[in-house]
């Protein structure tokens, strides 16, 4: 298909009554094909509307241009149709003569045998032979759509523009013109663009679609391409494989949207104070026993303490929506997967560099691989038994779940596979999914197993619908497990306050390492505010001898909240995670990367803040010793790289990095 609709680089302004302004889209880039179908879906007021008008002609860009067949389109015309919601009918005309009056406007050169074979064409084209003499009155809000839809095609334009075309009609009616919509659309090759609310809608319908964000400022969010083969039918496309996720991503983008848009109304200018750029601060968070040193500074009052006396904890169901908030700029800083600071500041989110930084390791430890009891009961109980499991199952997909891309679950469940000569791409099938949805799928037997923190470990164990086949006590002891990140930008306007920050939580993580402190602190995390599960789940030490088994026992892995060398960012660590995303091709393995980690790996903050704490911050470089044996050479990671068996065809790369503005003198 070639380019035939381009929108390039467009915002729309709209003046005020007050003499301001108001910026309803901002650097819309989008490209049409011709006889493709795409979908604009965004919450109402995201500029979907306003987007349709531009290209169709009925409204101008304030910058940027819309092109059609290479031609700047200036004003409406019969080469772009739009049919509206409410139909747009003349009352006094019957069906046919308001068809006829849109082709005889048109095709005024045409001989009148031609034109009223077109519209006598078009009439049974939408099923319309028997009503042929009606006027509008007359008509189902149905019918009177089909006479639209005929009027809009009758008189063959380039581009057929919908805006909400079935947004008034009962299900049946409006699942009926869909389809006739698409036949129609498919038979003809018509190039169409339409905006809709319908999720459902968008995914029958497309070949791509479109999801706008939030005014003012709206832009492109994402786009998802449509893999459902055509020709389709509306009660077959819910088998395709492809359908429940497309639906997921737009249901996933759209809830998203409207957390932003409560989370900007809520949120305030910044408010300085006792020395401090901000107080007033919002900090994303997933609900694992993990993020216990943010519920502790706040509910225990370390942060108040530290002059942080506006602090909320955002509550996120997935990494996902912590990334989201962090690129998005609407949360201040995020408990992340120990890998996320590194893979976001090389270019992981959407090959861009977003600039992230930590300060500070909240965990260590605390994560495990969990295969299904289903598994167990076929005796699989070791990694070999399970290597050979996949061997016998003649191309039978294995599905395992982790959390994100960046996090240490995925990079230590890849590590242990390919050390244990399973192909993590080839033999198995991964997955992200959400933490608090991973026990819910093992049991449906939608996966597995999965690797992830608790309390979904131990969980399933005691609920008999898993067992953990390893802990990270036996892959790597001691890793890094959940880090503080705050975007780079954000550190350098706020110094003051990232140490005020970075001493609150290290005070919390001292609290939580306190065994008098553990009772309190799995009441406080149990509570329906923020982990909202049986307290019998939630462990910070010792689980009184529990283990996440079977019957195997397999020796539990709690979290490390604080100790020696606990909380400090290590910059060997950060390397390590930066190879194995490079090496399953998360990222590319950036030539820069020793002065990624300076920047990411905030050692100086951490410092300043243990200091003023009178916490012990002398540091010795230790080898990084994982189960196999191999030896991590921080000196040559590329070297390292290339001596791996089992990996992708990772690439190497510059990652161009904005200047950092130098940060002022800490008060």
């Amino acid at each position: 298909m070639s380019l035939f609709v381009a929108v390039d680089n467009i915002d729309k302004v709209f003046s005020l009554t007050d003499g301001g302004q108001y910026v309803a889209l901002k650097g819309i880039n989008l490209e049409i094909k011709k006889g493709e179908f795409v979908s604009l879906i965004g919450h109402s007021g995201c500029g979907k509307s306003t987007l349709l008008n531009m290209i169709a002609g009925l409204d101008l860009p304030s910058e940027g241009i819309v092109t059609l067949e290479g031609k700047r389109i200036k004003q409406p015309g019969p080469d772009k149709m739009v049919i509206f919601q409410n139909y747009s009918l003349l009352p006094w005309l019957t069906v046919k003569q308001n068809i006829a009056l849109a082709v005889d406007e048109v095709m005024k050169g045409a001989p009148a045998a031609e034109r009223k074979a077109i519209i006598e064409e078009h009439i049974d084209l939408v099923g319309l032979g028997q009503a042929v003499d009606k006027r509008p009155s007359e008509l189902s809000g149905g019918m009177k759509q089909r006479v639209a839809i005929a009027r809009a095609l009758a008189i063959r334009p380039k581009l057929l523009l919908l805006d909400e075309p079935f947004g008034a009609l009962d299900a049946l009616t409006r699942g009926n013109l869909q389809e006739q919509l698409m036949r129609i659309c498919e038979q003809y090759q018509v190039t169409a663009v339409m905006v809709t609310h319908d999720v459902d809608e968008a995914v029958l319908l497309s070949d791509r679609i479109v999801m706008l964000t939030n005014g003012p400022g709206s832009n492109i969010g994402g786009i998802l391409e449509v893999d459902i083969p055509r020709p389709r039918k509306r009660m077959e496309v819910v088998e395709h494989p492809s359908y429940y996720s497309l639906r997921s991503e737009i249901i996933y983008f759209l809830n998203q949207q409207k957390r932003i848009k409560k989370l900007r109304a809520k949120k305030t200018t910044a408010i300085a104070r006792h020395g401090l750029e901000k107080v007033n601060l919002e900090l994303g968070y997933v609900p694992l026993v993990a993020s216990a040193p943010l519920v502790v500074a706040r509910e225990k009052g370390f942060f108040t303490k530290h002059g942080l006396d506006e602090v909320s904890l955002v509550r996120e169901t997935s990494w996902r929506g912590i990334v989201d908030g962090i690129a998005g700029g609407y949360l201040d800083g995020a408990q992340m997967p120990a890998g996320m600071p590194t893979w976001l500041t090389a270019g992981g989110y959407r090959e861009q560099s977003i600039p992230v930084v930590s300060a500070l390791t909240m965990t260590r430890n605390g994560n495990a691989i969990t295969l299904s009891k289903k598994l167990y009961d076929q005796g699989i109980y070791t990694a070999e038994d399970f290597r050979q499991l996949l061997l016998a199952s003649d191309g039978d997909p294995h599905t395992l779940g982790m959390v994100h891309p960046s996090s240490m679950h995925n990079l230590l469940l890849r590590y242990w596979l390919a050390a244990h000569n399973i192909n993590p791409d080839r033999d198995v099938h991964l997955k992200t999914i959400p933490p608090a949805q991973m026990v819910a799928d093992l049991k449906a037997g939608t996966i597995d197993g999965y690797c992830v923190s608790e309390p979904w470990n131990l969980r399933a164990s005691m609920e008999g619908a898993g067992f953990s086949i390893a802990t990270d006590l036996e892959i790597w002891q001691n890793h890094p497990g959940k880090v503080l990140g705050v975007r780079e930008d954000w550190a350098i306007a706020h110094p003051n306050t990232h140490v005020a920050l970075v001493k609150a939580l290290l005070e919390a993580c001292a609290y939580c390492a306190d065994p008098n402190h553990e009772m309190e602190i799995r009441e406080l995390l149990a509570t329906r505010q923020y982990l909202s599960t049986n307290i019998d789940y939630i462990h910070l030490g010792d689980p009184e001898g529990r283990t996440c088994s079977l019957g195997n026992p397999v020796e539990y892995s709690h979290h490390l909240f604080f100790g020696d060398q606990v909380n400090r960012p290590i910059r060997t660590e950060h390397l390590w995670m930066m190879t194995q995303m490079a090496r399953w091709g998360e990222i590319p393995f950036p030539r820069n990367w020793v002065e990624i980690l300076e920047r990411v790996c905030r050692v100086g903050v951490f410092s300043t803040a243990a200091r003023e704490l009178g916490y012990d911050v002398n540091y010795q470089r230790q080898p990084i010793a994982l189960f196999d044996g191999e030896v991590f050479n921080a000196d040559d990671p590329i070297a390292y790289l290339n001596q791996t068996i089992i990996h992708r065809n990772f690439t190497i790369a510059e990652v161009h990095l904005n200047n950092p503005t130098p940060a002022p003198v800490f008060a």
